[in-house]
């Protein structure tokens, strides 16, 4: 886990604590420690992010889910035997079914839930 403010909110921290989710922190300067999530946020910056100037909220949550979507359903991955991650995890279904899981759905657009918001810093 990184130690960004996106991840120390206090309403991240109310949500981790109701779901009895555990923080593991990696050591500062080790982003190998976290290599998949590192490189899922390199690729997505460098692909998506850096290219991309986006119009409003609403833009922004289409434009990524787009690339998402081609990212989890397009996309054969090394690490997943070359398989996309889609036809992984319903490989992993077929396997052990109702065990595989979505750890959170994205918000409806148009959505912005300000209460969840608490300054930083």
């Amino acid at each position: 886990m990184c130690y960004g403010t996106e991840l120390t909110s206090n309403a991240v921290l109310v949500w981790s604590g109701e779901a009895k989710v555990e923080w593991h922190y990696i050591a500062p300067g080790r982003p190998m420690q976290n290599g998949y999530v590192e490189s899922f946020n390199g690729r997505m910056r460098d692909e998506l992010l850096n290219e991309t100037l986006f119009l409003s909220l609403a833009h922004a949550r289409a434009v990524v889910r787009a690339w998402a979507d081609d990212y989890n359903t397009e996309r054969p991955h090394s690490s997943l035997g070359y398989a996309t991650p889609a036809a992984f995890a319903a490989e992993i279904e077929k396997q052990r079914p109702g065990r595989v899981q979505a750890v959170a759905s994205g918000a409806p657009v148009h959505h912005n839930n300000r209460r969840s918001l608490v300054p930083a810093g």
